[in-house]
């Protein structure tokens, strides 16, 4: 049996489940109920996928019965089931975390009329930008989820949102434009946008063309991705939507622009052409995105500047075409995904509670919830790498990788890491002596709802409703639950590493995705640059080794 055969499932559960809650347009109880037990179901076909490549293994689907190039392809292997598995896991907690603000507020934020339908079609467009085996579907998934986005990112209408709003479509838009024009462009050098078919086709285009295609494609991902200076509009724009929804973009958006430029590089374009420039940018979105984030007041603006410097490692892992750091690469998106999403849930928590989500207003968080602390926290640590979390344990195996690759680019990126991480720990540091340690009274501009006496609450006035309104069950509970997922990527780090590595393995060596779409006697092309590091074959049970 061909498990591709499902993948479709994976976009289309989505789309009904929005069309279905669409219809549900007045019975607010059922959308909520039938967007948890859809994405519940999307998750666990995901699952399914992912426990049949986990050992190896690449397949694919056309749809409609049109054969490749032509038609469309679905590809499943280790990296794009490992991506759908973490990202429907974080818009599973997400959408619980909605739900309980939305039976909270009265749905004044987030109307379930439009919230639901809208945030399964982003789902659906994620899901559909992983499994794409060509250029135009993948641009089809990036249009789809970005259509959405726009739709949330400026609910209830606010001045501000919507002006965040212009922003983020003029950016996506103008990425959109160049990414459509790098595909017309392939096209007419080549005569297909199959991604396995352009793996064979690109090689034979000299260098020039193949190079100004191999740069559109990099400018249209990197700034999907916030890679710098493409990064720019990133922090102006997520902290502004609604909590639910700046932390789904904060944990899903970026990491499929990330996903497009780890599928493009390793298949289309491999080699080493690119990666001193890929390597640069990847030192400057690094060290550039966490001195942002020091200068921040605002605890979503600091973290949103944290997601643009940790991009940084992604890019890096990416840049050193080797298994080592390829593996590492993908071990840390999803590693990412999970706790910038959860840091983004408390945040949110953090506003409910303190009345705001600025420092200068926030304080004593520590005794008023210790739970808040908590699952702020184990997180925080996380993002700045603190052994033994996955983010310690992802960073190792990038400057690890940095360090077997032996090039001064190199050493200077491990460096710049090893600086970032210290940097991530100070800012952290920062959002918690302000808004967890200090005292309430200590604040320069103290909101009265952290003022207020506990108990209070039983006497109706604005504090002591808000102290029993502030942090619904259902918020906390979905943000715990991510939390635990977060830890989870600790623990088993082990199986996830040598997932990662296989997966990259594959990537690197291309036969297997070649194969499974344009069938057994498809020929792959040698590489006609070897990476500057270690055979990709070579290196993969020293890497895995150590990881065990």
């Amino acid at each position: 049996m061909n498990i591709a055969s499902f993948a479709p499932l994976a976009v289309l559960l989505p789309i009904l489940g929005a069309a279905l809650t669409f219809l549900l347009i007045r019975h607010s109880k059922a959308q909520r109920t039938v967007s948890i037990v859809v994405l519940s179901l999307t998750l666990l076909l995901e699952c399914w996928l992912l426990a049949s490549v986990w050992d190896g293994g690449t397949s694919a689907v056309n749809i409609g019965g049109w054969l490749p190039p032509w038609g469309i392809v679905m590809v499943v292997d280790q990296f794009s089931s490992l991506m759908l598995v973490v990202s429907s896991s974080v818009s599973l907690a997400v959408l619980i975390y909605a739900t309980g603000q939305g039976m909270a507020d009265g749905d004044q934020d987030a109307p379930v009329s439009i919230f639901h339908p809208t945030y399964l079609i982003l789902v659906a467009g994620v899901s559909n930008a992983f499994l794409s085996g060509d250029l135009f579907n993948l641009y089809v998934g990036f249009e789809i989820l970005l259509t959405a986005s726009y739709v949330l990112m400026t609910l209830g209408g606010t001045g501000p949102r919507i002006r965040a709003g212009v922003t983020y479509v003029v950016v996506s838009v103008v990425s959109s434009v160049l990414f459509l024009i790098a595909i017309a462009m392939v096209y007419g050098a080549t005569g297909t946008i199959n991604m396995a078919d352009l793996a064979l086709k690109l090689a034979e285009l000299d260098p020039g063309t193949r190079n100004l295609l191999h740069v559109m494609l990099l400018v249209a991902f990197g700034i999907k991705a916030a890679v710098f200076p493409l990064s720019f509009w990133l922090p102006d724009s997520y902290p502004t939507a609604p909590a639910p929804v700046t932390a789904v973009f904060a944990g899903l958006l970026t990491k499929v622009g990330v996903y497009a430029m780890v599928r493009t590089e390793t298949l289309l374009f491999p080699g080493d052409t690119f990666n001193t420039p890929l390597m640069v940018a990847a030192l400057l979105t690094m060290v550039v995105g966490i001195l942002g984030a020091l200068a921040q007041s605002d605890i979503k603006r600091l973290l949103s500047f944290t997601l643009v410097s940790h991009i940084g490692y992604m890019v890096f892992g990416l840049a050193m075409s080797s298994v080592a750091g390829l593996g590492a690469a993908v071990f840390y998106v999803a590693h990412h995904i999970t706790i910038q999403t959860s840091l983004f849930l408390v945040t949110g928590l953090i506003e409910r509670r303190g009345g705001s989500s600025s420092m200068d207003r926030v304080a004593g968080l520590a005794k008023l919830s210790p739970v808040l602390a908590v699952l702020f926290f184990v997180p925080a640590m996380n993002l700045a790498g603190i052994p033994p979390f996955s983010g310690f344990l992802g960073k190792l195996g990038l400057l690890q990788a940095g360090v077997q690759l032996g090039t001064p680019l190199a050493y200077a990126l491990v460096i710049g890491g090893v600086l970032t991480s210290l940097l991530t720990l100070l800012a952290i540091a920062r959002v918690w002596n302000r808004a967890f340690w200090r005292k309430p009274e200590d604040a320069e501009h103290p909101d009265p709802v952290l003022l207020a006496d506990p108990a209070e609450s039983a006497t109706g006035d604005r504090a002591g409703k808000a102290n029993v309104t502030l942090l619904p069950r259902t918020m906390v509970g979905s943000t715990l639950g991510l939390v635990i997922f977060g830890v989870g990527l600790t623990v088993f780090a082990g199986p996830l590493f040598r997932v990662a590595d296989q997966s990259a393995l594959v990537m690197l060596d291309r036969t297997s995705y070649i194969h499974a779409v344009l069938g057994d006697d498809a020929p792959v092309p040698a590489l006609s640059q070897p990476g500057p590091g270690p055979d990709p074959a070579g290196d993969q049970p020293a890497g895995g080794q150590e990881r065990k």
